[in-house]
């Protein structure tokens, strides 16, 4: 049995009686979100995707009991309490717009990024907010269970006042078809889940500088492949954040490895450990503190993953905060945030310098 020292890698199950409609067919929907709902007791009773005929297979392995022809469909079907997208970033503001025009829909979770622009994503804020509808985004790498375990770490004190914090990616993405159609890849696709983590556990950026070049294994045109970002924080904390898609080479007979590991230091102790999602496994956390551990290496352990199980917390936070009337923990008001953050990261590039995020308007 695994044993987690005391800490919550995984959240509470609160709430699970809301009808969800699923939009979307791909792996996300299929391997994630759908996994995770069956194992937490969440009912989906309608499913749609862009062509009928994928979504009645994901519904025929999910016993989902409704196809409908199309996503506007699904959005307008009074039984459906949850709306949850899983659809390219140009397409899912029309949906999220119309399901804000439906009077039975509770809430909606939307994907990121929430929209191709920053000007759009802070529309959607605020149209939510008009229609007095509850929009939450999927930002699931903060129900990781080891992001989860060093948030707690850290709100409790035991590494102290934290000083520097890294994330170093060397694995490769599946880039889904949709991207090539795109100005904007790593940062926007992959990087928005370590900078939004980041903000997660220290609160709001300073500044961001961003650097990129080509990454030589992605085949079409883009300019952010591989990324690199130095991020300093309201509070002080330095963090850089490393998205090393190409990760070498990949050739028969070639021995390499994949990882994304990740660290913390501060003033009373240290933290670190692995994000096990590109090989499958369980993320790992170890940490020490001279003031709770003795100096002492501490190793919580937990047997769930961050895909598909962390799409639990995920979807459970947004049927609590519909239950409630709380907000939901995933706000679109704070994903608003994380966009700007990836805007500042695209302007940093462009213009080859640091960028203040009181530069970025929201």
């Amino acid at each position: 049995m695994a044993d987690s020292k005391g800490f919550a890698p995984d959240p509470e199950i609160r709430v699970n009686d809301l009808r969800i409609g699923a939009i979307g067919a791909g792996m996300i929907m299929a391997e994630c979100h759908l996994a995770a709902y069956q194992e937490a007791g969440f009912p989906v009773v309608a499913i749609a995707s862009r062509t009928k005929a994928n979504a009645a297979k994901v519904a025929t392995r999910w016993s989902i009991p409704t196809v409908h022809e199309t996503p506007e469909a699904l959005i307008e079907d009074e039984n459906v309490e949850i709306l949850d997208l899983a659809f390219p970033p140009d397409q899912q503001p029309a949906l999220i717009r119309h399901a804000l025009k439906q009077k039975h829909i509770k809430g909606i979770l939307a994907q990121k990024p929430l929209a191709l622009t920053l000007e759009d994503a802070i529309a959607l804020r605020d149209e939510a907010k008009a229609a007095g509808k509850i929009l939450s985004v999927n930002q699931n790498m903060r129900y990781d269970q080891s992001m989860r375990v060093l948030k707690q770490i850290l709100d409790k004190g035991e590494l102290g006042t934290p000083v520097i914090a890294t994330i170093e990616m060397r694995a490769i993405p599946h880039w889904q078809t949709f991207l090539e159609e795109y100005d904007r890849l790593t940062l926007s696709n992959m990087s928005v889940h370590h900078l939004d983590v980041l903000r997660f556990l220290f609160g709001e950026v300073d500044e961001i500088y961003t650097a990129a070049r080509t990454d030589p294994r992605t085949k079409f045109e883009h300019t952010d492949g591989i990324t690199a970002s130095t991020i300093k924080f309201e509070s002080g904390v330095m963090a850089v954040s490393l998205e090393d898609v190409w990760s070498g080479p990949r050739e028969e007979g070639f021995d390499s490895d994949i990882y994304i590991k990740w660290r913390v230091e501060g003033t009373h102790g240290v933290a670190q450990g692995t994000i096990g999602w590109p090989t499958g496994a369980a993320s790992t956390l170890t940490y020490a503190s001279k003031t709770t551990t003795g100096g002492k290496w501490v190793t919580p352990e937990w047997d769930t993953m961050w895909f598909p199980h962390a799409f639990k917390g995920v979807m459970e936070q947004l049927q609590y905060a519909v239950k409630t009337g709380h907000a939901p923990a995933l706000t679109v008001a704070d994903n608003v945030k994380t966009v700007a953050l990836i805007e500042a990261g695209y302007r940093s590039i462009a213009e080859g310098r640091a960028v203040k995020l009181s530069e970025i308007a929201i």
